[in-house]
């Protein structure tokens, strides 16, 4: 089936570039030229991805990503962001999108992450053995790619459950942010704040107190380890 991309950019130069890569390799690609028109988009076409430009008329970026992040289908967004915008790329990725990328770019750098997104995400693969993971009230799912905590399901984005599944999954071994972003996100390159970001959103999620962490514990200097509750 062919993967349908919605690419969001008031800048049509840059759009029809984006758009020609894209189809080159393989995808259908519809555009929108500002926040509006992008959220009435995803309505219409229900598209399997999102490249979202942060610098919109009408409706900011972020406010679109906000706004994509409460649909059901979670849809996945690769964000745009100018050079040196580190704040509100932060804040992206604290919204849940699910990767980035700082203008100028690679136009074919960008194809790779579109698919390593949707691969992630489960259209570009075969399904997982089924596997539960099991840490006291917290109840780990991969094949589904759904999570409970005390009973309740929890909201998590694409990376978030990655990064989970792969803490989980080795328990009590200490993660550089470098190792996490290369295993998790198949980066060998990036921003390491994307690691810190996402353990932030984790740990709101799945921490009884967020601030005094007892799973995802910071070792300073270092990175981070997963430690079983002991309940």
């Amino acid at each position: 089936m062919t993967q349908r991309v919605l690419v969001v950019d008031d800048d049509q130069t840059v759009s029809d570039v984006i758009r020609r890569y894209l189809e080159n390799d393989g995808f259908q690609v519809s555009l929108a030229a500002d926040g509006a028109a992008a959220l009435a988009a995803v309505e219409r076409q229900a598209p399997h991805l999102v490249v979202l430009d942060l610098m919109l008329p009408l409706i900011n970026g972020l406010e679109v990503c906000r706004a994509l992040r409460v649909r059901p289908d979670g849809v996945p967004i690769v964000m745009l962001t100018a050079r040196g915008d580190e704040s509100d790329r932060i804040l992206g990725l604290q919204l849940g999108a699910d990767d980035y990328l700082t203008k100028p770019f690679s136009p074919r750098e960008l194809v790779l992450r579109v698919r390593s997104v949707l691969r992630r995400a489960g259209g570009a693969t075969p399904p997982e053995r089924p596997e539960a993971l099991t840490d006291g009230n917290l109840v780990v799912h991969t094949a589904s790619r759904t999570a409970r905590l005390a009973g309740a399901d929890l909201a998590l984005t694409l990376r978030e459950f990655d990064l989970l599944v792969h803490l989980m999954r080795h328990p009590s071994r200490v993660f550089g942010r470098a190792e996490l972003l290369e295993q998790v996100w198949g980066w060998n390159f990036g921003d390491h704040s994307t690691v810190t970001v996402h353990v932030r959103r984790l740990r709101e999620k799945i921490e009884a107190n967020p601030a005094d962490p007892q799973r995802i514990v910071t070792v300073w200097g270092v990175g981070y380890r997963y430690e079983p509750a002991h309940a």
